[in-house]
């Protein structure tokens, strides 16, 4: 059972909490756009893990069938505890080599893009990181940990950390020596370079601790990657590192350079490209945060569209088991390709407005497949109504020059 996604509605109350909790406090914690993109990336990523998770996990049953140590009974409390305290632990390894290698960090990076710090960067997540993390819990099955109970604690370990993504709770006392806390998390959200690469802890900060990757938080950090993103596009998010690494090999001279920058550490160049390239230092009061301005009636049925996609989104990891495959993934694509939209109308892109028209069109046909209202034609017709008026404002209003820039 994935306690993730039945989360997901203590996730969007929390969020709100944390939203009025700013405007008491007076605090800007969170900006429209940027927030719309972690929860695109949030989704996106789901999207990618039902197609992936049960490949997966089937690694992690095949080696507890055939090569476990033990046999572990899944009602001892100490068998959970232990099973939870070893997936941290490996969960430790994960994480820091994400940091670490670029190929992992290029799966990692997307957690890290928002030049905010709120609850809704904690559901930013990449689309690939599964696709790597799972080998790092593999000795897991080994020992005998029965799949299930791993399924179980790897859900609690991820729940934890949805909480400590906040500017709103300030240090916690001895906490912060054994626990990973918003202070302890936001030094590793943090693109100072004394903070990189700092405090990987999931539940437990005690293995950065013994294996030499504390940091205290001191001054708040500056939020972000080094080179910023730049894009409310959640494809892109998960594409652009994989794009910059790519164009970094083919102007490499050696073949082996080509090579070792999958697996040399972010910052790593080879000689003739200009060598190893160190984070710069920032200055919180002279680093703009990337922002754009659209027409306010652009900007609100972005948003309003993003809020029927989340919702559509929703709908479909709760319900895509009883789905027939082609409606599952059909249904995917569209999620997608309206997250997409919602990106490029919000950053004043002019193949956002076409591209959103375009989606508006195939839903008509969608819609009737749907059979909402057993083989009415009536869902169908309102669909395709709405599909034109939207369409013609849109391609009206998104042609005027939308001036995007990081303000000043």
């Amino acid at each position: 059972m994935n306690y993730v996604v039945l989360a997901v509605p203590v996730f969007f109350l929390l969020i709100g909490l944390e939203l009025l909790i700013a405007r008491l406090q007076e605090k800007d914690y969170y900006s429209l756009s940027d927030s719309v993109a972690d929860l695109g990336c949030g989704l996106v990523s789901q999207l990618v893990e039902v197609a992936l998770k049960t490949s997966l996990f089937a690694g992690y049953l095949l080696l507890y069938q055939r090569c476990r140590q033990f046999e572990i009974p899944v009602h001892s409390v100490a068998a959970w505890a232990g099973c939870l305290l070893g997936y941290d632990f490996l969960y430790y390894w994960f994480h820091r080599k994400s940091h670490e290698v670029n190929a992992f960090w290029a799966a990692h990076v997307v957690h890290h893009q928002s030049e905010e710090y709120n609850l809704a960067v904690a559901l930013r997540q990449g689309a690939f990181q599964g696709a790597v993390s799972w080998v790092f819990y593999l000795p897991l099955a080994v020992i005998g940990f029965p799949p299930l109970m791993f399924l179980t604690v790897s859900s609690l370990d991820t729940l934890y950390q949805f909480w400590i993504h906040t500017r709103a709770i300030g240090r916690l006392g001895p906490l912060e020596w054994v626990l990973s806390t918003p202070s302890n998390h936001r030094v590793h959200h943090g693109r100072n370079p004394k903070y990189i690469d700092r405090n990987h802890g999931g539940i437990l900060i005690v293995w950065d601790r013994l294996f030499g990757t504390y940091v205290a938080e001191q001054e708040e950090p500056v939020y972000g990657i080094t080179t910023p993103l730049r894009s409310w596009n959640p494809v892109w998010a998960n594409l652009h590192y994989w794009a910059d690494l790519i164009g970094k090999a083919r102007r490499a001279a050696r073949p082996a350079d080509k090579l070792r920058l999958l697996l040399a550490r972010p910052g790593w160049l080879p000689a003739d490209l200009g060598g190893f390239q160190p984070a710069p230092e920032v200055d919180p009061a002279g680093t703009p945060k990337f922002m754009t301005s659209a027409p306010a009636g652009l900007k609100a049925y972005a948003f309003v569209q993003f809020l029927i996609t989340i919702a559509v989104g929703t709908l479909f990891l709760f319900r895509q088991g009883s789905w027939p495959p082609a409606t599952r993934w059909t249904t995917a694509a569209f999620v997608v390709a309206g997250l997409v939209a919602c990106g490029g109308l919000l950053e004043g892109r002019r193949w956002a407005a076409p591209a959103e028209a375009a989606r508006l069109t195939a839903a008509v046909p969608l819609v009737h497949a749907a059979d909402v209202l057993h083989a009415s034609w009536m869902p169908a017709l309102i669909t395709a109504t709405a599909a034109l008026a939207i369409g013609a404002w849109l391609w009206r209003v998104a042609w005027v020059s939308v001036d995007t820039r990081a303000l000043e």
